[in-house]
């Protein structure tokens, strides 16, 4: 990524998209100028976006699965509609600079791009043609915010959604008629609870924008304690301790499904082995007992049952890459380590209903990670901030976090789409 200049005049931000089943459909990212004069750069910053989110092979080959609702509330398969499914479309951009947003209409972005444009860029007459056109070629638009008045009727066809934020939310309910599909999906932003997750999909929206985490889960802790989450913890510890394979594998025989799944992860794109891992004790062969340890740190964070806690397992496995990429280039392998499993774990506390002090009782962490996780300190802290303002996407606050960090631009930026690009094959 290092390679792109472009990175180095931008602040980016990135959030999730989820749909009504609480899977992760899509990535938004926020971009901003780095200086607000800045000449606009379309054709850089999409060939830099591009090495995370390629053109896909075929047309379908990436579904966004939203649909058309009905007033009741339910999924319309595309086949009643007489409509294709929603296509290609795992990257949503929302440029945060009106020059920027028009050298992009012009840039025509490729069709499994998702574009954001204000309502009132909408209404501008001089972009109908380019909007059309983007349409045209494949793009999914999606118009933000409410319109002050009425779109062009000529513009209607080319919008797929709409964003509209919790706070301009008038809706008490699906307002189409009985039966009717609305040609014009909305996406809900600025939810930041379960509560207003649920209230949003009961409003009819498709998908929400945005991170849920704004609460204390520990109300939901018993829903979400899966039966391996003692399993996980009491290998964690055992590994901790370089324990004999043979004693591991004794911890792992009492829930295959465990196993199972971390051999899954030790096989994916993303680990990045030359050879298939078929064992666990062929795990510890080739990996060491560090290394094994930050995969059984990301299957602690992800042992939840519970379908409402996905959108936080998907931003703590976010959290731990990117901590790993912002060190990369000046850490050690024991440091990039240890950055993953204090991003994995910053979210376990609102997962599990438990303190950070309590469970590192239960759980192994090396010193750094409970000085920032429990303490709010230590040098693992200023990483830990900038992450989670890398999820807010506020251009300020980035830019600060950043230099708390002593990091440029250019690498953040390049960290956070490495980490991207990471998560996507592990996915």
């Amino acid at each position: 990524m290092s390679d792109h200049a472009i990175l180095g005049q931008l602040v980016l931000g990135y959030s999730p998209m989820i749909n009504r089943e609480r899977q992760v459909v899509a990535t938004r990212l926020t971009v901003f100028p780095e200086k607000r004069d800045a000449r606009p750069e379309p054709e850089a910053l999409l060939a830099a976006l591009m090495t995370v989110w390629p053109s896909p092979e075929g047309s379908d080959d990436i579904s966004l699965t939203l649909r058309p609702m009905s007033a009741g509330g339910a999924v319309v398969p595309a086949a009643a509609t007489g409509a294709a499914p929603t296509k290609a479309t795992p990257l949503s951009l929302n440029i945060a600079s009106e020059p920027w947003l028009r050298a992009m209409l012009g840039a025509q972005p490729s069709p499994h791009v998702m574009l954001e444009l204000p309502a009132f860029m909408v209404a501008d007459a001089g972009q109908a043609g380019a909007i059309q056109a983007l349409h045209a070629a494949g793009s999914v638009l999606i118009v933000k915010g409410r319109p002050v008045t009425e779109l062009p009727r000529e513009l209607l066809p080319c919008f797929r959604h709409s964003l509209i934020d919790v706070g301009e939310e008038r809706r008490a309910k699906p307002a189409a008629p009985e039966g009717v599909v609305r040609s014009i999906t909305h996406i809900q932003v600025g939810v930041r609870t379960r509560a207003e997750l649920d209230a949003a999909f009961e409003r009819g929206a498709v998908a929400v924008l945005g991170w849920p985490l704004d609460e204390d889960l520990a109300a939901n802790a018993a829903k979400a304690a899966g039966p391996d989450l003692a399993v996980v913890s009491e290998l964690i510890k055992r590994v901790d301790r370089q324990e004999p394979v043979d004693r591991l594998e004794a911890v792992l025989k009492n829930d295959p499904q465990l196993a199972f799944r971390l051999i899954r992860y030790l096989n994916s794109a993303a680990f990045g082995l030359a050879v298939e891992i078929s064992s666990f004790q062929h795990a510890l062969m080739m990996l060491g007992y560090q290394k094994l340890k930050r995969w059984l740190a990301l299957l602690l964070v992800q042992a939840s049952p519970d379908p409402a806690m996905k959108p936080a397992m998907f931003a703590a496995v976010r959290r731990g890459l990117l901590m790993e990429e912002l060190v990369r280039p000046t850490a050690d392998e024991a440091q990039r380590g240890e950055m993953f499993i204090c991003g994995v774990f910053s979210l376990l506390d609102r997962m599990l209903g438990q303190s950070f002090a309590e469970l590192f009782q239960s759980v192994p962490v090396p010193e750094p990670v409970q000085q920032a996780l429990v303490a709010g300190t230590g040098p693992y802290q200023p990483y830990l901030q900038l992450v989670k303002a890398l999820e807010q996407g506020a251009r300020s606050d980035i830019r600060e976090a950043a230099d708390q960090s002593f990091l440029g631009l250019a690498e953040v930026n390049a960290a956070l789409l490495r980490a991207l690009k990471s998560a996507q094959e592990l996915d």
